[in-house]
């Protein structure tokens, strides 16, 4: 099956298949960004359709999310004798939730504040200070990722050692990986606020921006609860 395929090649798709979504990322944004500031082609009507698009791409990641939540629910309630009628399975040494985890929820739920003071400071034209809020909440996305990964390289077990570790793993991998997204839309926003693109009427940019955040943030509440306290 597909299975040996990709545990031969590993990275040689992932690495590729990451570049060409950031490629797409940027590429997309580059298209938006000239349509708001120079030809000035977002008027209140295409703003809110921008709105309601963000909304309804929010929504098919909750519906990911949702699966993989589904998955883990399936196999800690009903366990199987793959995994011993037992959860988590024999053998299997979780992550104690309040060292990394914990330390990691605190960074979030931060950086979702600082995200939300900058959008009061654009608000209220206080870009100057809404741009150091931005930036705040850049630094809080990296020191994330950086944390998870450091995380990961402690795990005492690793993504083949049974259906506990790959629903973990795919379940905050995946939250990891939106991390990394909105840590990049954030820059974003950080550069075209200290350029000046964001005026108090019109930063539909931050606002998706600060939405997707915010999603990534509630994504990880249910994980450090549901994975991390009560699945460990």
């Amino acid at each position: 099956g597909l299975k040996p395929f990709f545990e031969s090649v590993g990275l040689w798709i992932v690495a590729p298949g990451m570049l060409l979504v950031f490629v797409t990322m940027f590429g997309w944004w580059s298209v938006v960004v000239d349509e708001a500031t120079h030809q000035k082609v977002h008027s209140p009507v295409h703003q809110v359709s921008l709105r309601y698009g963000m909304a309804l791409f929010i929504s098919s990641e909750v519906m990911f999310f949702s699966a993989f939540f589904w998955a883990f629910f399936d196999a800690s309630l009903f366990p199987k004798e793959a995994t011993g009628f037992m959860w988590p399975p024999e053998g299997i040494v979780t992550f104690d939730p309040f060292d990394v985890p914990l330390l990691n929820t605190l960074v979030l739920l931060t950086s979702g504040f600082t995200a939300t003071w900058a959008h009061h400071d654009i608000r209220e034209g206080k870009m100057q200070h809404a741009t150091r809020m931005l930036g705040i909440t850049v630094v809080f996305g990296l020191i994330f990722t950086c944390l998870q990964g450091w995380e990961y390289s402690e795990a005492a077990f690793g993504f083949r050692d049974g259906i506990y570790p790959s629903t973990f793993f795919m379940a905050t991998g995946f939250h990891g990986f939106h991390v990394i997204v909105g840590t990049a839309f954030l820059i974003v926003c950080w550069i075209r606020c200290a350029k000046g693109h964001f005026t108090a009427n019109h930063h539909v940019g931050f606002e998706a921006a600060a939405w997707y955040w915010h999603f990534v943030d509630v994504v990880w509440l249910f994980l450090f609860t549901c994975v991390y306290i009560w699945g460990g």
